[in-house]
């Protein structure tokens, strides 16, 4: 096809637009289409034939791992169906544009969930699978890649190829955490679970200081979900408090308490309804700074129990905190928020403990503290065992790219690895270090797409794909 033809097909099927990440930085521009159905996909592909392409769905990852400067970006929020759900067989089939949210409310009507989900409902289930995300629950059950079956992968030529771990193992696992630079996935069968009540039953404690989260955090974890939020901008001895919370979900003979505010819908309501509070579209300056965040932490902390056993709550606020306030990104203004994620193989102390020294120099809103299980998955899946940290940080901080270059040699050192779906900024030079399978991932796109069509921006600029044709 000849570039005016192209343009003309462009023309006929999407339109020109910025995009970004869910950090709003590194805006760049695409011709984005939102093919209807699997054929218009297929078309969409052919028609983009030689790209550069990739496909884009809730647009939840930080970074730019769903922008294609200059190409095509496929916008599959359209193909958001539900094909099927087998109680029996304890699985579900749905297209790749479909939200977890409204998975799991569909879920909930057959007495279902599933078995992991990240800190927000709005991504996408090809997202999901895209990007290997992981949940409170990874030291026990893994993280995503580990309960998906069966993918249908849209090629470049397109073409559409149901792939198993039994059919095309190399393929299968390469798309798991494969940043959707394997094909755009057009739907995916993956194992749910029973719901016996949409609560968990939760424990917390209120640490002082970053030693006693790491020794409350440290020992075995007998609970199914485990996390701590970190105040990494108190002061001295008192940086690292935080409030440390594991969970199991609520028993099948233990009757949930009666909400205080009645949803339309109950669960399955929640889980669609709108937020709490919505952010507006622009917010001069940002309204967080450092003295208003630190005072904000300051009385959560406060506000948490030094010791709670068992409490009731249920699971979409548990899971999804930040989800009641629409676009609590925009708070950070216009300059946007990085948000860097790394994990650090277990043992590895002394290196967690320079990490957290180094971002004693930066303004972190917020931060996550988890564990991970053993890995799973393709060669560019993130979780390893051991602890992940994920902060927010204002990308107009200064010096704030440098400092995250420090970070990456710590985490390096240390023997791990930084989040893909979450990076903006990382050097082509450490990707190699950081995902040793590196060279495996490179020769499954050689097979797969020996054109090199399938390329984002993340891709180009950390050398999973050629920057340019």
């Amino acid at each position: 096809m000849s570039v005016t033809e192209l343009s003309r097909s462009r023309a006929r099927a999407g339109a020109e637009r910025s995009l970004c990440g869910w950090g709003r930085v590194g805006p760049t521009r695409a011709w984005v289409v939102r093919p209807a159905d699997e054929r218009e996909a297929a078309e969409a592909v052919a028609e983009a034939s030689g790209g550069p392409l990739i496909a884009r769905g809730a647009g939840r990852s930080y970074g730019d791992a769903a922008q294609s400067a200059g190409g095509v970006v496929l916008d599959m929020t359209g193909l958001d169906r539900v094909l099927s759900i087998d109680p029996q067989r304890m699985t579900v089939t749905a297209q790749g544009g479909v939200t977890l949210a409204t998975l799991m409310a569909r879920l909930c009507e057959h007495g279902m969930t599933l078995p992991v989900v990240p800190g927000t409902r709005h991504v996408t289930l090809a997202g999901a699978i895209a990007s290997d995300i992981h949940g409170k629950n990874h030291h026990r059950d893994g993280a995503f890649a580990s309960h998906v079956e069966s993918i249908t992968l849209l090629g470049p030529s397109g073409d559409a190829v149901e792939v198993t771990a039994e059919t095309d193992a190399e393929l299968f696992f390469g798309t798991l955490g494969g940043m959707g630079l394997t094909g755009v996935i057009l739907q995916a069968r993956v194992r749910a679970e029973p719901l016996a009540h949409p609560w968990v039953a939760e424990d917390m404690d209120r640490t002082n200081g970053l030693e006693q989260t790491l020794e409350l955090i440290g020992g075995e974890e007998p609970r199914r979900y485990s996390v701590a939020w970190l105040d990494m901008l108190a002061g001295g001895t008192r940086m690292g408090r935080g409030l440390v919370s594991r969970a199991d979900p609520l028993p099948a003979d233990v009757s949930p308490p009666r909400p205080r505010r009645e949803i339309p819908g109950g669960y399955s309501g929640a889980l669609t309804a709108p937020a709490l509070l919505d952010m507006p579209r622009h917010v001069p300056g940002g309204l967080l700074q450092p003295a208003l965040v630190r005072a904000f932490n300051a009385a959560r902390w406060a506000a948490g129990p030094r010791r709670a056993r068992e409490r009731p709550l249920p699971m979409a606020p548990y899971f999804f905190p930040l989800d009641a306030i629409g676009g609590w990104n925009r708070l950070y203004g216009r300059s946007g928020l990085v948000q860097y994620q790394f994990v650090l193989p277990t043992g590895e102390v002394r290196a967690l403990r320079r990490c957290f020294q180094l971002l004693r120099r930066l303004p972190v809103y917020l931060a996550v503290f988890k564990r991970f299980g053993p890995a799973y998955g393709g060669p560019l899946s993130f979780p390893m065992e051991g602890w992940t940290l994920a902060v927010d940080l204002p990308a107009s901080a200064p010096s704030l790219r440098e400092e995250l270059d420090r970070l990456d040699n710590l985490v390096l050192e240390g023997g791990g690895r930084v989040y893909l779906s979450k990076d903006i900024r990382l050097r082509s030079q450490h990707l190699g270090e950081m995902y040793p399978d590196l060279d495996s991932f490179r020769a499954l796109r050689a097979r797969v797409d020996p054109a090199g069509a399938l390329r984002s921006d993340l891709g180009a600029r950390v050398g999973l794909c050629e920057a340019t044709r």
